[in-house]
C-alpha cells in the first residue's frame, strides 16, 4: 500500500502563494489517483482537488478554481498543490489522500490512504 506524507504548509499573508507537496512511497504515485483535502477544526472535510493516475486529467473544488494548480511529479513520486491568491477561508490542515479507484473524485470518502496533514494559514 501507498504511505503519505505531507509538507510545505506554513503561514502566509492575504493574496500570498504557497506550494504543499504530498510525496508518496511504498507504491508508485502514478498507480493512484490522488487528492488534496482540508479540514478545519469543528467543520467536515472539503474536497480541495485531484488528480486522475495518469496525470492528465484534473478536478478542483469551485473555491479554488482558478487559483490552485494540482500536479503529479512521477519522477520524483509526488503530488504538488500550488496555491496561488490565498485567501483567509483557505486555511485549515491539508490532506494529502490517495485511492487506486475512487468512486467520487469529489468526495472525501473516496479516498483510502491518507498522510497526517500539514497546516496552512492565511492571515489577514
Amino acid at each position: 500500500q501507498v504511505r503519505l506524507t505531507e509538507s510545505g504548509g506554513g503561514l502566509v499573508e492575504t493574496g500570498g502563494s504557497l506550494r504543499i507537496s504530498c510525496a508518496a512511497s511504498g507504491r508508485a504515485v502514478d498507480s493512484y489517483a490522488v487528492a488534496w483535502i482540508r479540514q478545519v477544526p469543528g467543520k467536515e472535510r472539503e474536497f480541495v482537488a485531484a488528480v486522475e493516475w495518469s496525470g492528465l486529467y484534473t478536478h478542483y473544488a469551485d473555491s479554488v478554481k482558478g487559483r490552485f494548480t494540482i500536479s503529479k511529479d512521477k519522477a520524483t513520486n509526488a503530488v504538488d498543490l500550488q496555491m496561488n491568491r490565498l485567501k483567509p477561508e483557505d486555511t485549515a490542515v491539508y490532506y494529502c489522500a490517495a485511492s487506486l479507484n475512487p468512486l467520487s473524485y469529489y468526495s472525501p470518502n473516496s479516498y483510502d490512504y491518507w498522510g497526517q496533514g500539514t497546516q496552512v494559514t492565511v492571515s489577514s
